[in-house]
């Protein structure tokens, strides 16, 4: 897709709205109701319209048919969501033809129930192999030779059983069908983005105004989950470190309460239809120092590189080496040592909260628009505190544009709708 700074900017202005002057206020928040009613989820036709997208990417690179295992890709191509078990539930989509749905015998009713696409059921008994029935759907789609892609988080068991099941089958990731049609989203996929994110944002400004002296992460964390969910976000997450626990970007279990002049640094997001939400905030409880304001402006400064150096076509590693290149100068690092930004300097995101395709050293794959990254160039520093601003951003033919914007001063530290 090709998609231009001026048209994401327009698709982001149907949410701006909702935040008076692209900024949230305490009045704004006295009172926390949905805001996503203005977006509506994936439809059936868009979902058909992926699968013929997936069955030329299959014909341009020699595969024949791929097999789909119950999770996110699942829900991308059919819009079935089921939970995995030991008990194979899998979607075939062969190169022509219609889909195919393998599962067992006694869940046809429930699948058939949420399925609201054509589709071919095959099921299975306890004492039968669900695998087999994966074979003879391939045998009667006329793939009874050839390569068979199998999508690339499908457990080992399912892969071995098509093996065996299949044998004069190739058996190959589908990687270059599965990632080629989700790794750049649409208009539609970008406003359930932006959407997203302006809940976390909004949760955010209201959890921010509401904080006291000696709350505990799990205080803070009930605030922001119940702040999303009520603004209309699912699958809500939220992480908060105090102090020196700031300094872990996943945390530890270690004792944590706020106290005065202390680092605070949030981690949270949420989905809304499916796609997802990533913000962290980092900012002090009372008066910052200059130490704090120090490293804050550094990765604040890391933020802006990411902004400057991502154009389309340029190998995504590069991104991240522009942003060490920086801190090194500064002193940090080298490397991914810390002090200094010791993770990538950003990943995908989309349905799933991590995606292919990362900003990290040695990705070759060049930028293109639509792909969506975190811009998230922490700085951490186990003996002291940590540090990491993180928003998204989508890619367009003239930059990147992010969802929502950075903070400009750890003294006001929430940030705005983009």
């Amino acid at each position: 897709m090709k998609l231009n700074k001026r048209e994401f900017l327009k698709l982001s202005g149907l949410s701006a709205a909702a935040v008076v002057a692209g900024t949230a206020t305490a009045d704004d928040h006295t009172e926390l109701s949905s805001i996503t009613g203005d977006v509506s989820p994936v439809t059936t036709a868009e979902r058909e319209a992926r699968i013929r997208k997936a069955q030329k990417l299959m014909a341009q690179h020699d595969i024949d048919a791929i097999l789909v295992e119950a999770g996110t890709a699942m829900t991308y191509f059919t819009g079935l969501r089921w939970r995995r078990s030991e008990r194979l539930t899998g979607v075939v989509i062969p190169r022509d033809g219609e889909i195919g749905i393998v599962t067992p015998y006694f869940e046809e009713p429930k699948a058939r129930e949420k399925l609201k696409m054509a589709a071919e059921f095959r099921t299975w008994h306890e004492d039968e192999s669900p695998f087999q029935r994966v074979a003879e759907l391939l045998a009667d789609r006329g793939v009874k030779k050839g390569r068979i892609g199998v999508e690339e988080t499908t457990r080992f068991f399912i892969v071995d059983g098509v093996r065996k099941a299949a044998p004069d089958l190739d058996v190959v990731p589908a990687t270059p069908v599965t990632l080629g049609c989700r790794v750049t989203k649409d208009d539609h996929e970008l406003a359930l983005m932006k959407k997203a994110n302006e809940v976390t944002l909004r949760a955010y400004h209201y959890v921010y105004e509401r904080l006291e002296l000696g709350m505990t992460p799990s205080d803070v964390t009930t605030m922001m989950r119940d702040a999303q969910t009520r603004l209309g976000g699912t699958g809500v997450w939220g992480m908060a470190l105090f102090g020196q626990a700031s300094a872990y970007p996943h945390g530890t279990d270690a004792p944590q309460e706020i106290r005065e002049g202390q680092i605070v640094l949030m981690d949270c997001g949420c989905a809304v239809h499916d796609y997802r939400s990533d913000i962290s905030r980092t900012f002090v409880f009372g008066e910052a120092n200059r130490r704090q304001r120090d490293v804050w402006d550094t990765v604040r400064k890391g933020q802006e590189i990411v902004m400057q150096t991502a154009t389309v076509g340029l190998p995504a590693g590069k991104v991240d080496d522009a942003v060490r290149s920086f801190y090194e100068s500064k002193g940090y690092g080298p490397d991914y040592q810390t002090p200094g930004l010791s993770h990538r300097t950003g990943h995908g995101i989309g349905m799933d909260l991590h995606e292919s395709i990362n900003l990290v050293r040695g990705e070759t794959t060049p930028l293109a628009s639509g792909m969506c990254f975190s811009n998230e160039p922490g700085l951490y520093n186990f003996d002291e505190f940590g540090v990491r601003i993180e928003d998204c951003f989508t890619m367009t033919e003239d930059g990147p544009a992010f969802f929502t914007l950075p903070p400009d001063s750890i003294d006001e530290p929430m940030g705005r709708l983009a």
